[in-house]
């Protein structure tokens, strides 16, 4: 009697072990700036006590589905008016901030008045090169930073979202609906910005972070999907004519070699 021995196990495939996620930046101006995200963690912790909040399974589990992109600049803005009542950003900082005047605008900017949700809330905007993808069934929700306290609140939210990077890769921005307009806004280099979280279709598969080749596939791809927003309302609406033309493969591991 032959007896057949099988040692591969019925999960392995593609839909199984970590749910790879690649991030890069979607320009090399200045990449030196931004930091890799980070997984969102608190090691430095009490971790003596049995019961300690650091030792908890649940806690584990809730923070290591986050990750952290960390604010690039130092920003102190205020909100003005001119004398004919157009809305600006103020720079507080002065000769003394870390970007030069002429260039703060290239790094944010305050949403036409008309789109803001509420008349007495103006929305901002920072534009940031990080961009997400995977090769399989991914959601990227985009959050603030709800874990790290801050002496001073930021005085208003920021805008989130959540979308399939797999078929959607596109650069994520800081956007911040300012609710107390009269208090200043304060940013700080390597502060926690927001966080990311991803889900795949099973939510028990833990995910990797992993940096990604911006190769001439994945350059095409963003190009012919990008900035559609400026030309539809509905972009969600594109997501079966962008799954036509995304290449099988748009994750390559990036070599550090």
């Amino acid at each position: 009697m032959q007896i057949n021995l099988s040692f591969e196990r019925p999960e392995d495939g593609p839909g199984s072990g970590p749910i790879q996620v690649g991030w890069f930046l979607t320009s090399d101006k200045g990449a030196v700036l931004y930091d890799p995200p980070e997984r969102v963690t608190f090691r430095q912790t009490n971790r003596a006590h049995a019961k300690s909040a650091s030792r908890c399974p649940g806690v584990i589990q809730l923070e290591s589905r986050y990750f952290m992109v960390k604010c690039p600049f130092d920003i102190h803005i205020g909100f003005g008016r001119d004398d004919k009542g157009k809305a600006h950003l103020v720079n507080r900082a002065g000769t003394a901030s870390p970007i030069r005047g002429n260039k703060l605008g290239e790094v944010l900017t305050l949403v036409n008045e008309t789109e803001w949700r509420y008349p007495d809330r103006p929305t901002i905007q920072m534009v940031l090169p990080y961009c997400f993808i995977a090769d399989e069934t991914v959601y990227v929700t985009q959050l603030s930073a709800f874990m790290h306290y801050r002496k001073d609140p930021l005085p208003g939210t920021i805008f989130g979202g959540r979308f399939p990077l797999n078929i959607w890769p596109r650069p994520l921005m800081w956007a911040f609906e300012w609710h107390e307009p009269e208090k200043d806004i304060v940013l700080k280099r390597g502060e926690p910005l927001f966080y990311c979280q991803f889900e795949g279709m099973d939510p028990s598969r833990p995910v990797q972070v992993i940096e990604a080749e911006r190769t001439p596939e994945l350059q095409k791809y963003l190009e012919q999907i990008g900035g559609v927003v400026n030309y539809v309302n509905q972009t969600f609406g594109l997501f079966k004519a962008a799954e036509a033309l995304r290449p099988a493969r748009l994750l390559t591991p990036k070599d550090r070699g």
